[in-house]
């Protein structure tokens, strides 16, 4: 009970970012592109750091290489459908500036609580497997949700949409992820001898965000930021990774 309630607290934190980011633009607007940059390639770091140094080696130790193989695939394939469905066929019909600026906030918006389910699941997984590797994922989540958070909602403003209905978009969008964390654990108690599998689900999902959409999206906005934000978190919580195991 105390670790579903644990693993349940940091995935909530984790998903309420994206609300946080939310309030941080409708208060203040948008940052400038260089913080964005930064923050979207730190959490790449981060999500990068965690693959190689803890979700990889721990599904490798928990199971057969066959097992982590697919389990690596099978998160790659999830997330390229997912990303998949966000895209949107070209319409016959304009639109207006303020249709497209909707558009474009409420497919953040989807593909977001999309990605939030297996993220929810890294948390529980790798909390499952170490003590201390759900906190660690799910720092890298808040990280990854606060300019998602941040992204959501500049076009849902700049399109005026009452400033309370993006509130509520974003805090829907959060509780994806404790979602995704229960999915995650009813997974290890219904399917025997999993953990390697769900371990390396995770970490394929992570990686295909990492390089099909943070490291891309955050070069666009500041190359040079991009590359300096990914270092550090990489580097940051390699380092945490290793001083501070299990």
């Amino acid at each position: 009970m105390h670790d579903l309630f644990k693993i349940l607290w940091i995935s909530t934190i984790a998903g309420l970012a994206t609300t946080f980011g939310s309030i941080l633009v409708l208060l203040f607007g948008k940052p400038q592109e260089r913080v964005l940059a930064s923050l979207i390639a730190g959490a790449g770091g981060v999500m990068l750091a965690v693959v190689t140094v803890d979700l990889l080696p721990s599904a490798w130790q928990n199971g057969p290489p066959l097992q982590v193989g697919a389990g690596f695939a099978l998160g790659l394939l999830f997330m390229f459908l997912a990303a998949k469905r966000l895209e949107v066929p070209n319409n016959t019909l304009p639109l207006s500036r303020r249709q497209r600026l909707k558009r474009t906030g409420l497919l953040i918006a989807t593909g977001i609580a999309l990605h939030d389910i297996p993220e929810g699941m890294a948390i529980a997984v790798s909390q499952e497997a170490a003590s201390n590797l759900g906190l660690l994922i799910a720092f890298a989540i808040t990280l990854h949700n606060l300019p998602e958070g941040m992204a959501t909602t500049a076009p849902l403003k700049m399109a005026r949409i009452r400033w309370w209905k993006i509130l509520l978009l974003n805090i829907v969008i959060a509780f994806f992820t404790p979602l995704g964390a229960l999915l995650g654990l009813l997974a290890l108690e219904n399917v025997q001898n999993s953990l390697a599998f769900f371990l390396a689900l995770a970490a394929g999902a992570m990686t295909f965000l990492i390089f099909a959409e943070l490291i891309p999206l955050s070069r666009e906005r500041h190359p040079h930021y991009a590359l300096l934000g990914g270092t550090i978190g990489f580097v940051f919580f390699t380092l945490i990774s290793v001083l501070h195991p299990g």
